[in-house]
């Protein structure tokens, strides 16, 4: 199965760069795992998850500052005034509370506000996805455990087969009835059944070990209580779920964030207005009659050399990047969905295909049992049928479980999960 082996080099690098370990999460002990209880755990475990979710509290805190320059801003301040020579008129003390609001800056606060929210929209899309990519991983590693799980039953049971054989063939050798020949011809194959029993093993413990590294524990039993996939509908039912895919839609979302600094760097080019007052708890310095002030300022850029024009320059620029990125993340969904939709469509074929292969080589075994009984047919015809039973049962239980895989990686390409 040269699919799943390369599946599980994949496994090994990602347990090599994981360095091996997992934090020891809590884990029920008392009941199987199913594909829902992995997939909870893996969410409390993840740490990409966890990072992700803390930048849209970053992105929270870019909406506050923006907003926090439209509202007013409410000051204290205490000043003492002390000269040489002291004299009445070179000392004094200012008490005053002081209002200052921002009314204009070309837009900027409300572009800086639009953006500061597009940009909490695409972390939480973003974190979405990430959400949905962890499923994969989950499912991926869920479903091969129970693929080595079983391939591992199998070859148990093809060994008691080959022993059962073995057992008939020494007690026919003892009667005269059968050769030396056909008694080691069987040995051979038994022991190369016990040779992929071990491997096998080696595998449920590579595979196992990266389950539990996905979901934070010590992972004992796992059932698989998902059906079997069910009859797939037109690829033309599929392919549209990709614009509200959330990766889709945290590019987009960049992009308005890339258009909001855009006007945010055109602002630049306009006047600031903004008024202050100041009202004076306590006032020693002339004029000490006044009991408040306020000022109207206009500050109106007439030449700062090219500098606002490289950052307009540069902020048009990078939301050109953001618009072909948002293009390319659509365009990229919808040929993973056609893609997954592919492998899906043929793995279902083949799964098909060999569950009536299995039932075939099952009666086959079964017949040539019989046939051998009454000597219609030799040992290599039986340990032949063992054999054909043996792949057609092995590539069964591969096809089954890649078609569970397949599933819910379409199910994921389209921006879905359980």
């Amino acid at each position: 199965m040269p699919v799943m082996k390369n599946i599980l080099i994949s496994l090994t690098v990602l347990l090599f760069l994981a360095g091996g370990s997992f934090a020891q999460g809590i884990v029920p002990e008392d009941k199987p795992l199913t594909l829902p209880d992995c997939y909870a755990l893996a969410l409390k475990q993840s740490e990409v998850i966890a990072i992700d979710s803390e930048r849209i509290k970053e992105a929270e805190g870019h909406f506050l500052q923006a907003l926090g320059t439209l509202l007013p801003h409410f000051t204290f301040s205490s000043d003492t005034y002390r000269g040489e020579p002291v004299t009445t008129t070179n000392k004094g003390s200012i008490q005053k509370f002081t209002v200052k609001q921002l009314l204009f800056q070309g837009f900027k606060e409300f572009a800086a506000m639009k953006g500061g929210s597009s940009e909490k929209d695409q972390r939480n899309s973003e974190v979405i996805r990430a959400k949905q990519l962890l499923f994969t991983d989950v499912s991926d590693a869920f479903y091969i455990l129970m693929e080595v799980k079983e391939d591992l039953k199998s070859l148990h049971t093809i060994e008691r087969a080959l022993k059962d054989r073995l057992k008939e063939l020494n007690e026919r050798e003892r009667l005269g009835r059968s050769r030396k020949s056909e008694v080691v011809n069987t040995e051979a194959q038994l022991f190369g059944v016990v040779a992929d029993i071990e491997y096998i093993k080696a595998q449920e413990i590579l595979v196992r070990q990266l389950l539990e590294f996905l979901v934070g524990g010590t992972v004992r039993e796992i059932i698989d209580n998902e059906p079997v996939p069910p009859f797939m509908r037109p690829e033309s039912d599929y392919t549209p779920k990709a614009a509200a895919r959330p990766d889709v839609v945290a590019a987009k979302k960049a992009w308005g964030v890339a258009r909001a600094g855009v006007i945010v760097a055109r602002s630049g080019f306009f006047p600031s207005v903004s008024l202050e007052s100041n009202y004076y708890a306590k006032r020693s310095i002339a004029p000490t009659n006044t009991e408040w002030d306020a000022m109207l300022s206009i500050d109106v850029p007439i030449f700062q050399g090219t500098e606002t024009f490289g950052v307009v320059r540069s902020a048009v620029s990078q939301a050109r990047q953001a618009e072909l990125t948002a293009n390319r993340a659509l365009r990229l969904a919808v040929q993973n969905i056609r893609d997954s939709y592919v492998r899906f469509e043929s793995v279902i074929l083949i799964y098909n295909a060999l569950k009536r292969a299995l039932s075939a080589a099952e009666m086959n075994y079964a017949l040539q049992k019989e046939d051998y009984k009454l000597n219609l047919v030799n040992n290599i015809d039986v340990l032949d049928a063992i054999q054909k039973w043996q792949t057609s049962k092995r590539n069964y239980i591969h096809s089954l479980y890649e078609a569970k895989r397949s599933y819910w990686q379409l199910r994921v390409a389209c921006g879905e999960t359980i």
